[in-house]
């Protein structure tokens, strides 16, 4: 499983010329579903997405002190099966190691259940779907994760 963080100060996702999804202070999650994934890299993604120190403290520190969680702030969850292009060989990327779309949509629902879970504001993007993200990237603060099946 592989999902690039971004804190933001508001994010939203179109689809079809409307607003599906919409937060303010919090995550933009964009998750990258792989074949091997099981149950046990989606829980512990779960966990880190919640529980990273991203977000300064209310003291004006400006080391990352404080979670999701702990801010209260609001998650939105973009599912995006590209993040497992492979672009090493040839000019078109290869995207062998996605899960299929069935399996990955699956993951990805339940994964945005266990995010619910911890009482946030989670809005979704819409699964298979173009869509177009608007990111108002706080910092900016970007890390890829990933989490991958043994």
């Amino acid at each position: 499983m592989r999902v690039v963080i971004q804190r933001v100060k508001s994010s939203q996702v179109i689809v079809n010329g409307e607003i599906i999804g919409k937060i303010g202070r919090g995550l933009n999650l964009l998750v990258g579903i792989a074949s091997s994934d099981t149950d046990a890299e989606l829980d512990w993604m779960v966990r880190k997405c919640l529980e990273l120190r991203l977000f300064p403290d209310e003291e004006g520190d400006e080391r990352w002190q404080k979670s999701v969680q702990e801010i209260g702030g609001e998650l939105l969850v973009v599912s995006q099966f590209t993040l497992y292009g492979d672009c090493r060989k040839g000019r078109r990327p290869s995207f062998d190691r996605s899960a299929a779309p069935q399996s990955a949509e699956d993951l990805y629902n339940r994964f945005v259940t266990k995010l619910r879970a911890s009482g946030l504001v989670v809005e979704t993007g819409k699964f298979g779907a173009m869509m177009q993200v608007t990111i108002e990237n706080d910092g900016p603060v970007t890390l890829v994760v990933e989490k991958e099946a043994y």
